[in-house]
């Protein structure tokens, strides 16, 4: 375990690109040979706008990462938060335990709050719009949104007191999770099961991307499932009844213009056409 954090706390810019570019490939090639639902779209163009924003993440993340580290070294330090606060345990439940915290507060609870905030759903909206829900989909996020993840997992390192090792893994765990998540994958049926009782699985998160009310407000989680059944945001709909995009938002060619998506968040908030 240790020589794995002390590979992270300094893990070179180009092994991440792998770790992304990796997974997306991955992934790409397992939504031809098992796929979830057959869609007609071209994936290249589709995978465009998704791609661009992407990329725009990553800046954003580039940008502002010398605050995770600042923030981060100030809490081994001065031996800050919570798992810095826990008795004496083995170094790998405190790896767990740092990781398990981070996913909290960077992602089910950052992803809580956009749900239930009307202005951050707005710019949160940007992912949902998408009608065809695939591995390219993870990172469909306005530059907007990138900004305001940033800030929860920075508030997170804060709180939990993660050393950089340990936010590193985080990182790549979730970033290989989301690609994970959101992959138009058909598993069987039982062993999709199994996993969402642990990790957030293919189908407990497609659930979270159905068009309609109350299941958009549903399963929030990124790495973990624990969040979303310890909380009650945890849901079930029949992978085969569910439909892509967001029921306000229909205009699939605007959801598909990446001027367009720049443009969603400054519409006016409109309220949930149906709920069921």
């Amino acid at each position: 375990m240790e020589s794995i954090i002390s590979y992270f706390e300094t893990i070179p810019s180009g092994h991440r690109s792998i770790i992304l570019v990796g997974g997306i490939t991955l992934f790409w090639v397992l939504e031809g040979i098992l796929p979830l639902q057959r869609f007609t779209y071209k994936k290249w163009r589709h995978a465009l706008p998704n791609l661009f924003f992407t990329l725009t993440t990553i800046i954003i993340n580039f940008l502002l990462a010398f605050l995770l580290l600042k923030t981060s070294d100030w809490t081994v330090v001065n031996n800050f938060g919570i798992i810095n606060w826990l008795p004496e345990i083995p170094l790998w439940l405190y790896v767990v335990a740092g990781v398990m915290l981070l996913d909290f507060f960077g992602a089910y609870l950052a992803h809580f709050t956009e749900h239930r905030v009307k202005p951050l759903w707005m710019v949160h909206l940007v992912h949902h719009t998408d009608h065809n829900v695939d591995t390219t989909t993870a990172n469909r996020h306005h530059p907007l949104e990138s900004v305001i993840r940033f800030a929860f997992t920075l508030m997170g390192v804060f709180i939990v007191g993660a050393p950089m090792g340990v936010v590193m893994l985080y990182q790549s765990l979730s970033l290989i999770a989301t690609q994970f998540g959101h992959a138009n994958i058909r598993l069987p049926k039982k062993v999709d099961a199994f996993i969402s009782y642990f990790l957030v699985s293919p189908d407990m998160h497609k659930v979270h991307h159905h068009y309609m009310l109350p299941y958009t407000d549903s399963n929030y989680g990124n790495i973990f499932s624990i969040w979303d059944r310890m909380f009650g945001t945890f849901m079930k709909l029949d992978r085969d009844s569910i439909i892509y995009g967001v029921d306000t938002f229909p205009d699939e060619v605007e959801n598909a213009s990446i001027k367009g998506l720049l443009k969603q968040p400054f519409h006016t908030y409109r309220n949930p056409t149906t709920k069921v």
